[in-house]
């Protein structure tokens, strides 16, 4: 295991790229770090656990989307709970093709933040083929696609390195949405536990998205949606404008508790976050923390993992704090509390967001 003071700044980057490929020469353009990387790290039998650096990411993949020297780090990296434990990362795709980045992106980000690694928001830069994907940042900043990635990447690497988990508070405020029903919801009996353990200093606001006036958000026109943003409002109004929002705007930590449908987002948790979009128009969410908790009837809760870190961590730029998921698996009504182990999971878990929170 390698120890590393804070502000040290280490590359893993599945396989050396070649001089002539593209990260090769993104690499060789940016200007990191005062001090450059303690470590670069190209090989499986390279890594080790590392502990209290921050980390950079950089996973070249070929038009199918693979990179075999990464799968053979994921693999060790996923069976190890503290492989990265008290580290940031941040990660860069980069593709020669149109697909994959964003997929296996967010698949890194969590298979790493289960091994103990937080993430700032924002944490991934991802390259397709074209670079047709920095289109509207080029057109915006008058600059050409290839400095848009290099501009891009020096942010996220800049994020990185100034990354410290939101301040510690006395008496943390936690919203929690869901969409359940109380008396039939094995999500809800989970989160149920978890709250049961947590200290009464903490504020803890649950809404509920129950009912059937959430409206999805129907794309407004940027001014459109500039001016209610600005009003503090959205065009559709209801219990998102008016009771989750402020919520937002006051709460230190989001738990979402996600059962899984269909390997999805319920449609009123989805449509939520969706109409996040009006008050991110005004403020980012760098100060927060987000967590999930999520119970699958069969199989699949990683892939709801990765929509969560989709949508709110790299999309509207919630800190995750390292092991941010709680996952768990049961059918019938209430039997989560048979699951073995499930209550010592469930300590676990409440632990963690206790230790990041206060």
């Amino acid at each position: 295991m390698r120890d590393h003071p804070e502000n040290n700044l280490v590359l893993i980057c599945p396989g050396k790229p070649e001089p002539d490929s593209r990260l090769f020469r993104l690499l060789d353009a940016l200007d990191i770090h005062p001090g450059g990387f303690s470590m670069h790290i190209y090989r499986e039998e390279e890594l080790v656990p590392i502990r209290n650096a921050r980390i950079l990411f950089a996973i070249e993949v070929d038009g199918a989307g693979i990179n075999l020297e990464w799968i053979r780090m994921l693999r060790k990296i996923r069976l190890k709970r503290k492989f990265f434990e008290g580290s940031a990362g941040a990660v860069i795709m980069d593709s020669p093709s149109e697909f994959f980045t964003k997929a296996v992106g967010r698949e890194a980000v969590l298979s790493i933040n289960m091994s103990g690694c937080a993430f700032p928001g924002r944490p991934l830069v991802e390259a397709t083929g074209s670079l047709m994907n920095f289109k509207v940042l080029s057109d915006l900043n008058g600059t050409s696609l290839w400095e848009t990635y290099i501009s891009e990447t020096k942010g996220l690497i800049s994020r990185l390195c100034s990354f410290r988990l939101p301040e510690k508070k006395k008496a943390p405020k936690i919203l929690v949405l869901h969409a359940s029903i109380r008396e039939t919801s094995n999500t809800l009996t989970l989160w149920n536990m978890v709250k049961d353990k947590l200290p009464e200093n903490f504020e803890i606001l649950e809404i509920p998205l129950l009912n059937g006036t959430i409206n999805d958000c129907i794309g407004c026109p940027f001014t459109t949606c500039m001016h209610f943003s600005k009003k503090g409002k959205c065009y559709y109004g209801g219990v998102v404008v008016e009771q989750v929002h402020p919520a937002l705007e006051e709460c230190d930590a989001l738990v979402m508790l996600c059962p899984n449908y269909n390997d999805a987002l319920s449609a009123n948790l989805q449509a939520t976050v969706n109409r996040l979009t009006s008050i991110y128009r005004r403020r980012q969410f760098f100060d927060k923390l987000l967590f999930g908790i999520i119970v699958s009837g069969y199989s699949g809760s990683d892939i709801l993992a990765e929509q969560l870190i989709s949508a709110l961590n790299m999309n509207k730029t919630f800190t995750l704090p390292p092991w941010f998921a709680m996952m768990e698996t049961a059918n019938d009504p209430g039997s989560i509390l048979k699951t073995p182990g499930i209550e010592e999971r469930a300590d676990l878990f409440t632990r963690n967001m206790i230790r990041q929170l206060t």
